[in-house]
């Protein structure tokens, strides 16, 4: 099993938690989204993901997948233990409306796709940039999520991790990097440093990747 990747992409970092958590077995493929051009823009990228994003997790059998939440849901339901979506189907839908919130309505409004087309050719400064990209990340967003997950327990929803924190985890690296006050998000922060002390977490941390810069 591989998992293409970059190292500071957000959505490639919740697929690196998950495949730890669950200590399935796999080769991380850096894809580098900067040198010539963009690795992830050639054919030959795309011949494994058309969307010419990361992450893509290539089986096997050659078989390829892509996007992080349908690469996660694959994982639960082929490698079951530890459970990332739970059984119960309330706590299920919670844990995904909280990871949708973050990988559906925060990421795809501040990725890097956006960002550029915002700079070139819509012609945005950098200033005007990263005041979209606050402004998205906390407002419906990070402040939400801060009500919608459990207010006990170490992790979003109880004792054991879930696709939940998966998301959580990079998108608070990802605030962290554009310098986004995280005030307020009490909650939220005590997860994501409940988070940091476990080695699976660690280990898929940008900084520990091979292809860190």
């Amino acid at each position: 099993m591989k998992i293409h990747t970059y190292f500071r992409s957000s959505a490639a970092y919740r697929v690196r938690i998950a495949l730890n958590l669950k200590g399935i077995a796999h080769e991380l493929v850096p894809v580098h989204m900067y040198r010539d051009g963009g690795e992830h823009r050639t054919e030959g990228y795309a011949a494994k993901n058309p969307q010419r994003l990361v992450p893509t997790l290539e089986l096997g059998d050659g078989t390829c997948l892509g996007q992080s939440l349908a690469i996660i849901e694959y994982l639960d339901a082929t490698h079951p233990g530890p459970r990332l979506i739970p059984d119960d189907p309330l706590v299920a839908a919670r844990v995904r409306a909280v990871s949708h919130a973050i990988a559906c309505d925060i990421h795809p409004l501040n990725n890097l796709r956006v960002m550029n087309y915002l700079k070139d050719p819509l012609g945005h400064g950098e200033a005007e940039v990263r005041e979209w990209y606050a402004h998205w990340i906390l407002n419906g967003g990070l402040d939400a999520v801060e009500r919608l997950i459990d207010p006990g327990g170490p992790f979003c929803f109880g004792d054991a991790p879930t696709l939940a924190d998966c998301c959580l985890v990079p998108q608070l690296f990802n605030a962290r990097r554009f310098g986004v006050p995280l005030d307020g998000l009490g909650r939220v922060l005590a997860v994501e440093a409940h988070c940091a002390t476990l080695a699976p977490f660690q280990a898929a941390h940008p900084s520990a990747q091979p292809d860190a810069e």
